[in-house]
């Protein structure tokens, strides 16, 4: 990934400072040696620039619908639950409820300081500290040494944090839900018996997001009413994401769809397992999914209004995002529900297509 590269014309970042955090510039710190000198806010947005349009297609396309002088907040934010959503996934599922494997050798001990829950943990540390001086520098946060990814990261979310007025809560709380997902840590949870478990965990994962985003997006009210709704609409596409990735996921030893759901169409884990295997989907499941994802444009629909409260330089950039994400469920549907063989998505032109219909839609007057 070419996650720093030399861009000063990036109209993204034209007005993103270039000193470190809290005033001070890593390049004069006597502090700073090494990867640590590196971290200026620019390269950092950049660095979180290129993630986004790396790993979320769909996000980046609607990113650039907004404003200028957004989208680097949006991108940090992006690359923040991106880079977290990475160390959960490389979670080992053999691990048992003490976070080490059921072998556990005393070689395996030297490596549990470095183990997705301890990562988290860390995380939570530096972003605390970071908030907590009014912003991220690399030589007074805890645990050391830090890669340059993840200070750059970092580094550009606790800027935008503070810039927006972000309330830090809305990420302790994601990474509660993220350490659902980690064996070995006392949240951990790879099924849900019902629809009201999977949107606890939801409510961190991603109703929190939206709630992150609403600062930057801005409202034409008081931003309280529009929370329901950016809340909703995190949930809506996290949904999205669970129908598509059905397979992927039970690669991984999880299932984030809800049990008493399934189990009304004669659905459980084994059965999944078994159209994991063959690459065919049983007509039990194409059934549970038709429900699910009727379930799932209840809540677009939900979220739907809320669009109208936010500033209006935004809304075509939201309302394609939420256009493109429920699109998803269409081409599961044209599919044939064939989730266990393909990965549905929207292809780039149709993308495009709506995006620019967006975009001039919000031009009308």
């Amino acid at each position: 990934m070419n996650a720093a590269r030399p861009d000063g014309d990036d109209p993204d970042l034209a007005r993103v400072h270039t000193t470190g955090a809290a005033g001070r510039s890593p390049s004069t710190d006597p502090r700073t040696t090494g990867a640590e000198a590196q971290v200026h806010l620019e390269s950092a947005y950049r660095a979180c620039r290129a993630i986004a349009a790396e790993h979320g297609r769909t996000y980046f396309l609607a990113t650039r619908l907004l404003s200028t002088p957004r989208r680097p907040a949006v991108h940090a934010l992006y690359a923040f639950a991106r880079m977290v959503d990475d160390i959960v996934d490389h979670a080992d599922p053999s691990l048992g409820r003490t976070g080490l494997p059921d072998s556990a050798s005393p070689e395996s001990l030297l490596t549990l300081e470095h183990s997705p829950a301890n990562e988290l943990d860390l995380i939570e540390k530096q972003l605390r500290t970071a908030f907590e001086q009014g912003g991220f520098a690399p030589w007074d946060a805890p645990g050391a040494p830090i890669p340059l990814l993840r200070a750059q990261v970092l580094s550009a979310l606790a800027d935008t944090v503070d810039r927006y007025a972000i309330d830090p809560e809305h990420f302790w709380t994601f990474l509660d839900s993220m350490r659902m997902d980690v064996p070995g840590t006392p949240q951990f949870r790879d099924r849900y018996a019902t629809m009201a478990e999977l949107r606890e965990y939801m409510r961190g994962s991603a109703a929190a997001i939206g709630l992150q985003l609403l600062p930057v997006l801005g409202t034409v009210g008081p931003r309280a009413e529009a929370e329901p709704a950016a809340a909703a609409l995190g949930e809506a596409f996290q949904l999205t994401n669970f129908l598509r990735d059905v397979a992927e996921d039970l690669d991984r030893g999880r299932v984030y769809l809800p049990a008493d759901h399934l189990a009304a169409f004669g659905v459980d884990a084994d059965l999944l397992a078994d159209c994991r295997r063959t690459g065919h989907t049983d007509p039990r499941v194409r059934r549970a999914l038709a429900h699910l994802i009727a379930i799932n444009r209840d809540v677009y629909r939900t979220a739907d209004p809320g669009i109208e409260l936010l500033h209006p330089r935004v809304r075509p950039a939201i309302r394609a995002a939420s256009a493109l994400y429920a699109e998803i469920l269409y081409r599961i549907e044209q599919s044939g529900y064939a989730i266990f063989q393909n990965r549905a998505t929207v292809p780039r032109g149709r993308r495009l297509l709506v995006a620019t219909t967006q975009l001039l839609a919000g031009t009308r007057p």
